[in-house]
């Protein structure tokens, strides 16, 4: 169904740039439960995959290494290397890196919530394993259950590229070759929007993949610089127009319509090899046709911010987008200008961590997609003292933050409530308390007057 270019005189003060940014209102968001995962939260591999997947993050450093737990592990020297506690490779497979909540939950009232890529990158990630789960937060206890773990293969031969774990019987999917960020279950399936290709994955809701779909934009397929078949040396805009890491971070499935919103992380690359402009794509897919619409539309940035995090809809055209920064950690513990010891501060503290509230049947003559207003992640009432102060550092009183690099996950829970998490990137993030990794933290926000909001 395309989209209709209505109301353009409304909207286009909002869409168009920095200045609108200033005008955007900033409702308030207030905490209303606080629980989480352990960062050192591992998984044994199915007992009939490779050997070589039991230890993981043998590739992470400059060689192999299948020592497990003799690599430290840190934030990297633009995060001023803080360690993070923690060491590679490790025995088994971390559960970190929740990137994704679907819209629609389990018959039991649980989460589907989707680990990603593994260790950062295609080279690095080999071993690591691709799994999906079924997860129940309870912020009475602040714990949160992992009921399931779900993952993903290829028995059937559908992936149309050679994977890692080709050979073996299992044909278990890896990091090496799908980077999975987002995820939404419909009539008993489950489609994944990925960054690497950037593809669309169907698949069971055991794990077995049904199809792959490449990206296509105006009759032409999207690559990016780790897609198969693109070569290096390779021409930036030309034999690839997705920036690494730049695929598929947020997609979310509309109601009624059951079309698939594919929102890429960061901009196309044009004929030049530069970003387009500071907005994103977002593409429609048909799940009942399995083809593309041909629809596309762009997000507008907000000033500071250089990628999404997770997109989902709140109703039949209303959305949650999460932009962000690349800050990580609580600017009240911000490194001073001139520093040259980092190891007690954050060289690059969070700033702009936002939950954005769209409209998707409000689209502008230019193809934005309306912002309404959003929330400040930065900011957050904490008067009735919800937050675990076990592991958080550095807030004020009265006041919670969520400090993080990357913050991936974010639905609606009802008509006044939405919940918000992590992607704790074990064992490169911190955020929460220097020399320590992010757990995975999982937030619920009282947002009535921003849910509300039209």
């Amino acid at each position: 169904m395309k989209l209709r270019a209505l109301l353009a005189s409304a909207v286009a003060v909002v869409a168009l740039g920095g200045a609108a940014n200033a005008q955007e209102t900033t409702f308030p968001a207030k905490l209303a439960g606080h629980a989480y995962l352990p960062a050192n939260s591992m998984i044994m591999p199915p007992a009939n995959a490779p050997r070589d997947a039991w230890v993981s993050g043998k590739f992470t450093g400059k060689a192999r290494n299948d020592k497990p737990m003799s690599a430290p592990g840190d934030t990297g020297a633009a995060y001023g290397a803080h360690p993070t506690g923690y060491s590679l490779p490790f025995v088994g497979q971390p559960v970190q890196g929740m990137s994704g909540f679907a819209m629609n939950r389990a018959e039991d009232g649980s989460i589907y919530t989707l680990t990603d890529n593994g260790f950062g990158g295609k080279a690095n990630s080999g071993d690591a394993l691709l799994f999906f789960h079924r997860m129940k937060p309870d912020f009475d206890t602040g714990k949160v259950e992992r009921l399931d773990t779900i993952f993903l293969r290829d028995p059937d031969n559908k992936v149309p590229f050679r994977l890692a774990y080709e050979g073996t019987d299992g044909r278990y999917l890896t990091g090496a070759d799908f980077d999975p960020e987002s995820i939404q279950v419909l009539n008993g399936e489950v489609w994944i929007g990925e960054e690497f290709g950037p593809y669309v994955i169907h698949a069971t809701l055991d794990g077995r993949v049904l199809s792959v779909y490449p990206t296509m934009l105006d009759g032409k397929q999207l690559r990016g610089p780790d897609t198969p078949g693109v070569s290096v040396p390779a021409a930036a805009g030309k034999d690839f127009q997705v920036q690494r890491s730049g695929g598929y971070e947020g997609m979310a499935l509309q109601p009624n319509t059951n079309l698939l919103w594919a929102l890429l992380e960061k901009p196309l690359l044009g004929e030049d090899g530069q970003p387009e402009g500071a907005y994103l794509r977002v593409l429609t897919f048909d799940p009942a046709k399995k083809d593309w619409t041909g629809d596309s539309y762009k997000f507008k940035l907000a000033d500071g911010a250089t990628a999404i995090g997770d997109f989902n809809f709140i109703d039949d055209t209303r959305a949650l987008v999460i932009e962000r920064d690349n800050g990580e950690g609580n600017v009240s513990v911000a490194c001073a200008a001139d520093a040259t010891d980092k190891s007690a501060c954050y060289p690059n503290p969070a700033k702009v961590k936002n939950i954005v509230l769209v409209d998707t049947a409000q689209v502008d003559g230019e193809g934005f997609i309306r912002r309404i207003g959003h929330i400040d992640l930065m900011n957050i009432d904490d008067a009735d003292n919800k937050a675990d102060m076990s592991i958080v550092k550095n807030d004020e009183s009265g006041r919670f933050s969520f400090p993080f690099f990357t913050i991936e996950d974010v639905m609606r829970v009802d008509d006044t409530h939405i919940m918000v998490a992590n992607d704790n990137n074990l064992p490169f993030s911190g955020g929460r308390e220097i020399g320590k990794a992010a757990n995975n933290e999982f937030i619920l926000l009282d947002v009535a007057d921003f849910l509300a909001a039209k």
